[in-house]
């Protein structure tokens, strides 16, 4: 059980606040702007999450410089020299303009992207956003394969879409998961960690002791992943991850 989540400010600091049918508090600052998010049980009243979250203002301060710090990508034009990143490499872009369909190749240093004469930016981003989408594809399926298995899991469905807010999200009723697009630009040992973290609320839908247990046990290094994937470059758009 759940209430609809709600906004409230302390100190300066605008606080997401979500009731949960969960024992303890939990308060969370997210990239790359610094969201803050409480978790709180059900019988916790605001005046009481205000009083936790003063006590941490020092610590939220401290991670949102961490995030302001953090190197960011400037705006993509979609032309050659550029970079582009695909699991967690810096590439130059390379526009080359051909007759016949439009396609993406990795070649050294660089990623290649053979389009047509006179395509506009928009239509270079669809094609390397479908190359993306591809070769996520390819990597999450024998991930899902593993995980399910050694978690003793299953799923009836997941796919790969963008997402503005998470890197991934799970619907434990629906047994089903969806992994953020940004993910084929990470390294592959962060797109392991969603994988198997979105998975694990198949057990337990909260980040409670159980979860920290279960990832403690399976991925170790979880933690490592996790602060890899918010340590790498930011994508141009202010996301809230």
């Amino acid at each position: 059980m759940s209430i609809k989540p709600r906004q409230i400010t302390v100190g300066g600091v605008r606080v997401q606040v979500l009731s949960k049918d969960i024992k303890n508090l939990h308060l969370g600052v997210y990239p790359p702007n610094g969201r803050v998010r409480v978790a709180a049980p059900l019988r916790v009243s605001d005046s009481a999450v205000r009083l936790a979250v003063i006590g941490k203002l020092g610590w939220i301060k401290r991670q949102r410089a961490k995030f302001d710090a953090q190197p960011r990508q400037s705006r993509r034009e979609m032309v050659s020299g550029e970079s582009h990143y695909f699991l967690g490499r810096r590439y130059r872009l390379r526009v080359i303009e051909r007759a016949g369909p439009p396609t993406v190749a990795v070649r050294s240093r660089f990623i290649e992207l053979h389009v047509r004469a006179g395509q506009t930016k928009t239509q270079r981003e669809t094609v390397l956003e479908r190359w993306y989408r591809q070769q996520l594809r390819q990597l999450i399926a024998p991930l899902v394969t593993q995980w399910q298995d050694t978690l003793g899991v299953s799923l009836t469905e997941w796919g790969v879409k963008k997402m503005k807010t998470r890197w991934g999200t799970c619907n434990a009723e629906a047994r089903r998961i969806w992994l953020n697009l940004e993910l084929a630009k990470k390294p592959l040992q962060c797109l392991e960690y969603i994988v198997v973290h979105e998975l694990v609320h198949l057990i337990t839908r909260h980040h409670d002791d159980h979860f920290v247990a279960l990832m403690n046990k399976h991925l170790p290094q979880w933690r490592t992943h996790r602060a890899a994937l918010n340590a790498a470059p930011l994508a141009h758009s202010s996301w809230s991850y």
